[in-house]
């Protein structure tokens, strides 16, 4: 089980691929004048229908965003290695059209509503994807070029999350019952490997640096190391000396199991006990002290402290069945205009 934000999972929900959001929004933004125009007239008409994928309510969804979903839906095939048959490509592609429209419904009922993201809640989203290296961060990086579009990504994103929130939130809730039961249910999701924390101290050398770059790096990590080994305090000549950006905190890279760091530094480190300090180690980003602080044996994360985190996830599944019939319920009585031929 991933760890993952609530808004994270119920957006992956029902808000569709990542890759087209915002081309909804910014077609109902942009097009909607054209849409809901009543003096149009016939040539118009035949212009928004080669523009436009279907109408919801008089407002569009483009073509753009239509297509923009299908090259999405393209690419997860590719990774798969199967090439669906034209009956399932025919499904997958009703599918992304499905999904923009109940998007715009629940974004036109968030907007009847008054429901709105504060300029602080866009901003709190946009920060954390640019801050983020997870695979969902990156997708919404590549597929949006501008802040600006992501800003209205998340703008109406979190709109649609207000809605849900309000009307199907006090309906899901999830006993400590229910949570212990997945627990005891699936104990290979909650085992732990051996892990170790550790500070360093890093003499950054270049990959391409001369023989007399490294022998100067190298006299540098030496004369650091007659310092902790005289008895100055790790932690601040990691902040004084160190070339990693962990110096601000003291050189400190907190916990890391096997196979998170490159393999001399990663020996050294399993190798020690909690208090002890490396001699010099070198790989390839330069010359390390290593201080390891702690050790955690592998095993199984108590249920006290990953019950919020089940909680959450089983909140999610929960609110994915509840959504289909709370969209049809707007779905229902609302106008739509398939438009699309493909």
């Amino acid at each position: 089980m991933k760890k993952a934000g609530l808004i994270a999972s119920v957006l992956a929900i029902f808000v569709i691929l990542a890759g087209y959001g915002f081309y909804a929004s910014y077609a109902a933004d942009t097009s909607s004048k054209q849409a809901s125009s009543k003096n149009a007239d016939s040539a118009k008409q035949d212009e928004a229908k080669l523009q436009n994928a279907a109408m919801v309510n008089g407002k569009p969804i483009t073509m753009a965003a239509y297509r923009a979903g299908i090259e999405v839906l393209n690419r997860q095939i590719h990774l798969t290695g199967r090439q669906p048959d034209d009956k399932e490509m025919q499904t997958f592609k009703q599918k992304v059209l499905d999904n923009l429209i109940d998007r715009e419904i629940l974004r036109q009922e968030a907007e009847k509503r008054g429901m709105k993201a504060d300029s602080a809640e866009v901003k709190a989203q946009v920060d954390a994807v640019n801050n983020s290296s997870t695979p969902y961060s990156i997708s919404l990086k590549q597929m949006y070029s501008t802040e600006s579009a992501m800003q209205n990504y998340w703008a109406t994103q979190l709109s649609i999350k207000k809605l849900i929130d309000k009307d199907l939130g006090p309906k899901i809730v999830v006993t400590t019952e229910e949570a212990k039961a997945f627990y005891d249910s699936n104990p290979a999701l909650f085992k732990t490997p051996e892990m170790v924390r550790a500070s360093h101290i890093l003499v950054k050398v270049d990959p391409s640096a001369t023989a007399e770059d490294k022998a100067k790096a190298l006299e540098k990590i030496k004369g650091i190391q007659k310092r902790i080994q005289g008895g100055e305090d790790f932690a601040k000549v990691a902040k004084e000396v160190s070339d990693c950006p962990s110096k601000e905190n003291g050189g400190d890279l907190n916990f890391f199991a096997k196979g998170q760091m490159v393999p001399p530094f990663e020996n050294a480190a399993f190798a020690m006990k909690p208090g002890e300090i490396s001699d010099i180690v070198e790989t390839e980003f330069g010359y390390h002290i290593i201080k390891v602080t702690d050790k955690r044996e592998a095993g199984t994360m108590p249920f006290d402290e990953i019950k919020p985190r089940i909680e959450e996830h089983l909140k999610a599944e929960k609110l994915s069945k509840e959504i289909p019939n709370y969209v049809e319920s707007f779905k229902s009585k609302a106008k739509i205009q398939i438009l699309v031929k493909e």
